[in-house]
């Protein structure tokens, strides 16, 4: 992969190498909290975990130097609490707070309060955070950028006269998606007048409800699309590199299910063009530390820019296998001034990298979740295969939060091989005392359409429906 920029330098100014953090505050729950957690013990930094109510007693937290309750169960009144979150990280006295994924991970608003309580905040600045969060505002940057962007408006819609006028420009089916946010909130898809109405009022309420803003804006659906992100990290000189891409086309509902790397359809060519493009958004962006943009790609080999997320993503570690770059220390050395210590042509792609989110669901009743003890929890091992999760034989899932239990991930030297060692994981893999989606994986990696990657992102549903 060429370098995207030759004039960067990579080393800050001679005899100004800062300082690395001797004290992180991990922001977060569960395995993203380990996770952190081992990344800082391997780097030599303290850690501080804070946990609610519902997570006393967690194991993972033994593994941190300090462990501190920051509230009850309810995220708003704990992970979701920035005063309290603030307070503790400075009566700990921590020079960084890594915030994880979710909660608080994309929340400019918390990126400004660390800044202005002088502790660094281990993600993109305020100000990048805004511009990319804002997926108006990104569509904006990517067509002056020249990315290629599916057809739609260029502003939040004021309202359904203004929707209709603009469907009827770009011609139906038309996705209405929410401005703020993510994870496949306050999206929707329209096909007439009628639906387009009713789902424009769902769309905005979800919206609303789910990230306080109602905006939301319309673009042309590309149909049958794959889903593909490509993997960036910044550094505060000026050092740009994508780690190529991770396919997530096998969702649910917009939520990503399967992750490989790399894609089964990406040339080389393709690769490429969609890295630099990458890059070119964040650059114009000014992001420094880690992101993913994100594309759709059609039947063609054509790609659209969808958005930037402003955070480490749950499916970072097909990334780490295949590249054997560890992700989160680093965001670490990032955000405490450490530049880059590689360019674009020293990233290489070895192998194939696949990772089933293994979460707490029944997968036979609308994947409904099914937090209790868990009795019985036996981990499969062998060449190739690792597991992030905080679970164990005693632990209960709380109804509280999401329902992951950890993710199994698999790195073999080829698809073929990743995808039997994949089955060979999920036969070994026991949990018992909860449902999970175990089952419904080991279904799926025995099917010849999606072993044979000839999915879209509407092959889940089809898939269900047909399983009845």
């Amino acid at each position: 992969m060429p370098r995207t920029d030759s004039k960067t330098e990579l080393t800050p100014p001679a005899n100004e190498r800062p300082p690395m953090f001797s004290r992180i505050l991990v922001a977060n729950r569960g395995e993203i909290a380990l996770r952190v957690i081992r990344a800082c013990k391997e780097l030599g930094i303290e850690t501080v975990a804070v946990y609610s109510e519902a997570d006393a007693g967690a194991i993972y937290l033994q593994y941190a130097d300090k462990s501190i309750c920051i509230g009850p169960a309810p995220a708003a009144k704990s992970y979701l609490d920035i005063a309290r979150i603030i307070s503790t990280a400075e009566i700990t006295d921590v020079q960084a707070i890594h915030p994880g994924y979710g909660f608080l991970a994309e929340n400019s608003h918390f990126a400004e309060v660390c800044r202005s309580c002088n502790i660094q905040f281990i993600g993109p600045s305020p100000e990048a955070s805004r511009a990319v969060g804002d997926k108006v505002r990104a569509r904006a940057l990517a067509i002056e950028l020249g990315i290629p962007v599916s057809p739609g408006s260029d502003k939040p819609v004021a309202d359904e006269k203004e929707a209709v006028r603009i469907a009827h420009e770009i011609g139906f089916p038309v996705m209405i998606k929410a401005a703020a946010g993510g994870g496949g909130r306050g999206m929707r898809v329209a096909r007439n007048d009628v639906s387009l109405v009713s789902n424009l009022y769902a769309a905005q309420a979800e919206a609303q409800a789910a990230f306080k803003d109602p905006s939301v804006y319309i673009e042309k659906l590309v149909e049958h699309p794959r889903h593909v992100e490509i993997q960036v990290l910044g550094d505060e000189y000026g050092n740009l590199v994508h780690l190529g891409e991770r396919d997530c086309t096998t969702q649910r509902r917009h939520q990503k299910l399967v992750e490989e790397s790399p894609s089964p359809v990406l040339t080389e060519d393709l690769r490429r063009r969609m890295g630099e493009c990458a890059v070119r958004f964040a650059r114009a962006a000014r992001y420094t530390n880690a992101g993913t943009v994100e594309f759709l790609v059609d039947d063609d080999g054509n790609f659209f820019f969808m958005e930037m997320n402003a955070r480490i993503q749950v499916e970072h570690p097909v990334t780490e296998m295949v590249t054997g770059i560890d992700l989160v220390k680093e965001q670490i050395r990032i955000a405490a001034g450490r530049p880059l210590g590689y360019r674009q042509e020293d990233v290489r792609l070895r192998g194939a990298a696949i990772e089933c989110r293994i979460n707490a669901e029944d997968s036979m009743d609308g994947f409904r979740p099914s937090p209790g003890l868990i009795r019985r929890f036996i981990l499969p091992g062998g060449l190739g295969v690792r597991v992030d999760t905080h679970a164990h034989a005693g632990y209960t899932i709380p109804p509280t939060y999401d329902s992951m239990i950890g993710k199994l991930i698999v790195h073999r030297p080829s698809r073929e091989e990743a995808l039997l060692t994949m089955r060979r994981a999920l036969e070994e893999f026991v949990v018992e005392g909860v449902q999970t989606t175990i089952p419904f994986f080991l279904d799926l990696f025995s099917n010849a359409q999606f072993l044979s990657s000839d999915i879209d992102t509407n092959f889940v549903e089809t898939y269900l429906g047909k399983r009845g």
